[in-house]
C-alpha cells in the first residue's frame, strides 16, 4: 500500500508542472499558428491569470503554508482554465477581470496607440525595431 501512495505522490507531482506550464506552453504555440482568434484569448487570459495567481502565492506564502489542501485546490483550478470544454481562463477574465479594466480605465489610451503603431504592412515593427536599437553615433575623429 506504500508504494501506491508513493506513486500516487509522485504523479501529483508530475501533474502541476505538466498541466500548469508543459500543456499551456504547446496549446500557446498552436494557438498563435492558427488564423482563429478565439484560442489566442483563451491562452492570453491563462498566462494573465496564471501570472497572478503566481504573484499572490508568493505575497501569501507564509498563509498558504498552513493549508494542506491548497496544491491540490490550485491543480484543479488550473485544470479547470485549461481544458478547451471549460475554457475557464477566458471565462474569468471576461466575467472579472475585463470589467475590472473597463472599471479603473487601464489601457484606455494604450490600446488606441498600440493599434494605431501597428499597422497590417508591418510598419509598426520596424518602429519597435528602430525603437530597440540605437542609433548610429557619428565618431569624432580623435
Amino acid at each position: 500500500m506504500s508504494r501506491f501512495w508513493t506513486l500516487l505522490s509522485n504523479l501529483h507531482s508530475l501533474a502541476g508542472p505538466v498541466v500548469m506550464l508543459l500543456y499551456p506552453l504547446y496549446a500557446s504555440v498552436i494557438a498563435i499558428e492558427t488564423p482563429g482568434k478565439e484560442d489566442d484569448e483563451q491562452w492570453l487570459a491563462y498566462w494573465i491569470l496564471y501570472s497572478l495567481l503566481t504573484l499572490t502565492e508568493m505575497l501569501l506564502q507564509s498563509v498558504l503554508e498552513w493549508i494542506p489542501i491548497w496544491y491540490t485546490v490550485k491543480l484543479v483550478f488550473v485544470v479547470w482554465m485549461v481544458l478547451p470544454q471549460f475554457r475557464g481562463a477566458a471565462f474569468i477574465y471576461e466575467r472579472f477581470v475585463r470589467e475590472q479594466i473597463k472599471k479603473h480605465g487601464f489601457l484606455r489610451h494604450d490600446v488606441k496607440t498600440l493599434h494605431k503603431s501597428i499597422s497590417p504592412k508591418g510598419k509598426g515593427k520596424k518602429k519597435f525595431v528602430h525603437f530597440i536599437v540605437p542609433k548610429k553615433v557619428a565618431q569624432e575623429p580623435m
